[in-house]
């Protein structure tokens, strides 16, 4: 990945439960801040999303853009954008880390640009935005929904 940001929380769940929430493309507007819709264009032999559109509105940044997922199981997903209005890259992960009681640790890494021009550390400051109330979103929906 280019220069990116990264941050991450520990979930008092399972890794399997973890990645089932975050394979919930679908419910992404129920808990991911900004998200107003998401569609899912295609799945892969495991069920979970290959290709997906989502629908941004946060502030002023309104977008529409597409992302294709690859998958290892449990234990991490990887996207990039293959089409966005106002985005012109999205390549993000997460890392599912087994604490081994109970509990998953969640890397979430994450580069963004735009066609608007921004200063590296404006982007870098976006980015840390998005991730931590990313990571905070999660861990509340995986609680809600224990």
């Amino acid at each position: 990945m280019a220069e990116q940001t990264e941050s991450s929380i520990v979930i008092d769940a399972s890794p399997q439960t973890v990645m089932a929430v975050i394979a919930d493309l679908g419910a992404y507007p129920d808990w991911s801040d900004g998200i107003t819709a998401v569609e899912v264009l295609s799945t892969g032999p495991d069920d979970r999303p290959t290709q997906a559109r989502f629908h941004l509105a946060s502030g002023p940044i309104k977008d529409t853009y597409e992302l294709d997922y690859t998958w290892q199981g449990d234990v991490s997903v990887h996207w990039i954008l293959t089409k966005g209005d106002m985005l012109t890259m999205m390549d993000g992960s997460y890392t599912l880390i087994d604490n081994g009681d109970e509990s998953t640790k969640v890397l979430y890494r994450l580069a963004v640009d735009v066609k608007i021009p921004m200063i590296g550390m404006l982007k870098r400051k976006a980015e840390k935005v998005i991730v931590d109330t990313a990571l905070k979103g999660l861990r509340k929906r995986v609680d809600a929904l224990s």
